[in-house]
């Protein structure tokens, strides 16, 4: 019932947001009508959520979609007419505007928030803590969606206002500097309720933890890979990397965030207990996406009702060409690279809790089919936190669970319901170890402990191995390998690695282009629309570039 809620209130609040920008007629909302109430005002509000949240056409843009492709830890996968997907593993383009889609969805998020900031002084507030709150979510979405922006394109315009032109490319100071001004703005206006005070409804909107979060995990980019440990913000105050670890701290401590007792309950194929031998055999019981689950921070929610709103991440990264129980079918995206699940060490509960190995009997699920619809890149290997999952129905069919939670189509393109956290607690806590604060050694042992590990000492090798066994395939790791200066060495360690394309060995080999700096192209498209204010980003120009 949240999820039907949620999509809801963002199908009406698009509605109200869709065409104000651009029609003059005045039954209609628009900019001199709109917004008169906190109605509005939060209405616009959502819009910006929606355009950042949604996953949105082409659908293997989205952000977790192309930073697991990138990794080290995946292989672009699909089938034989996706060259795209091998293009983004690659590093190279397959087309000049590839990449139009992501850059359009993030500055059209970055635009209604500039709204939502722009108007509210028009409305009549009866409740300032309301407004405050209102602000700060504009403000999270804006620092959501430049950090990133950041991340995929490196350097790129900052617009600041909805009435701004073409404008060429900030620099990262200037960038970043905006980032953290817009989430310390977040972490004040937002009031510091602990997790499982705040009402239902809003657990699904940032809060002041996770802006907290969010400004750490900027935070240790941009001073990993531009090398600065401090910032000068847009106010003039400087950040530390001492202000950083007190933003950890305090919500580790204040937050009521907690991890859950068994890392593999955080997974939906946990919910499939009664067939599927790895999670009945554990005793599993999946922990759900609200009330218990005090280990997520943000998360991005989707709707059983269809369209964009629903999960299509999953679908991506299911299996092509085959239904099973509890892995769905789907696009056959981001196969695992073996090298992965040779080199994590067995007695790891995250290693099964993480891989689906198809040759693995613990698994208790028979009948893989290779090549299941022209399928490349097949390892044999598969990720499982992000997948469809399967369950019967009351009448024996295998239908995916939301069919069965929330009555969504049997429609496998379209029934995917699963939060994409964006932010765990067991990340911040991990953070919190590699910033360095005082309890480092606590942060990391209760990482540890959780999945029945003994305790290491607080190194940055450790800490390394910890993020990416606790966090794989969480659309993490591509980027810690950027900021901490390993992606080259790490994704060319991918040589003649085992692999099936229509079920005939061809082995992967992957070679990073360092004169990318690890980005993506600008589309070209936007180029010529600035009339050549905005430069193309090294390393796309040459024939080198082209897949």
């Amino acid at each position: 019932m949240k999820k039907i809620i949620l999509y809801i209130l963002t199908v009406l609040s698009l509605c109200g947001c869709s065409d104000f920008l651009t029609t003059e007629d005045l039954t209609q909302k628009n900019s001199s009508n709109f917004p008169q109430t906190p109605d509005d005002i939060y209405s616009a509000l959502m819009a910006a959520y929606a355009a950042v949240g949604e996953i949105s056409n082409p659908y293997w843009q989205h952000f977790m979609i192309l930073a697991e492709i990138m990794s080290d830890d995946r292989f672009g996968g699909g089938s034989t007419v996706d060259r795209m997907i091998l293009a983004v593993n690659e590093y190279k383009k397959s087309q000049d505007n590839m990449y139009s889609g992501a850059w359009s969805k993030y500055y059209t998020g970055i635009h209604r928030a500039h709204f939502v900031l722009e108007h509210i002084e028009n409305v009549a507030w009866e409740d300032e803590l309301q407004k405050n709150k209102i602000m700060a979510h504009a403000y999270f979405i804006r620092a959501y969606a430049y950090f990133d922006l950041c991340r995929l394109f490196g350097t790129v315009p900052l617009v600041l206002s909805t009435l701004d032109g073409s404008l060429p490319k900030a620099s990262a100071d200037e960038l970043y500097a905006r980032i953290f001004s817009d989430l310390k703005q977040a972490i004040q206006l937002l009031p510091p309720q602990k997790i499982l005070e705040i009402p239902d409804g809003e657990r699904s909107l940032a809060t002041k933890w996770a802006a907290e979060a969010l400004l750490a995990r900027a935070y240790l980019f941009y001073s990993g890979y531009y090398k600065k440990e401090s910032i000068t913000l847009a106010d003039g105050n400087v950040l530390t990397k001492q202000d950083v670890i007190h933003y950890i701290d305090d919500c580790i401590a204040n937050s009521g965030h907690g991890l859950i007792s068994d890392f593999r309950n955080l997974w939906p194929y946990a919910l499939s207990n009664q067939e599927y031998g790895y999670a009945k055999n554990n005793h599993l019981d999946w922990i759900g996406e609200d009330g218990d689950n005090i280990e997520t921070v943000f998360a991005w929610k989707f709707s059983p009702l269809g369209g964009n709103f629903t999960n299509r991440v999953n679908l991506y990264f299911g299996i092509k060409g085959q239904d099973q129980i509890p892995f769905g079918k789907g696009w056959g995206f981001g196969t695992v690279n073996p090298q992965l699940y040779e080199q994590w060490p067995d007695n790891d509960p995250r290693k099964r809790a993480s891989i689906y190995n198809v040759d693995d009997p613990e698994e208790g699920v028979t009948g893989f089919i290779w090549n299941g619809e022209n399928n490349q890149q097949e390892t044999g290997f598969w990720g499982k936190k992000y997948m469809p999952v399967n369950i019967r129905d009351i009448n024996g069919n295998i239908v995916n669970y939301s069919c069965v939670l929330y009555g969504a189509t049997t429609n496998f393109q379209q029934n995917n319901t699963q939060d994409i956290v964006v932010i765990r607690l067991a990340d911040v806590l991990l953070m919190g170890a590699e910033l360095g604060s005082s309890h480092a050694q606590e942060y990391l042992d209760k990482v540890r402990e959780r999945v029945g590990l003994p305790s290491v000492s607080v190194t940055l090798e450790n800490i390394k191995l910890e993020r990416r066994y606790e966090l794989a395939f969480e659309a993490i790791r591509y980027y810690d390998l950027l900021r901490w200066g390993d992606a080259e060495k790490e994704i060319n360690k991918i040589q003649n690695v085992p692999a099936r394309t229509l079920n005939v060995l061809t082995p992967v080999t992957v070679k990073f282009r360092p004169e990318t700096g690890g980005f993506l192209p600008i589309p070209e498209n936007e180029i010529l629309l600035s009339n050549g204010v905005l430069e193309q980003n090294p390393g796309w120009t040459g024939h080198e570039a082209q897949y």
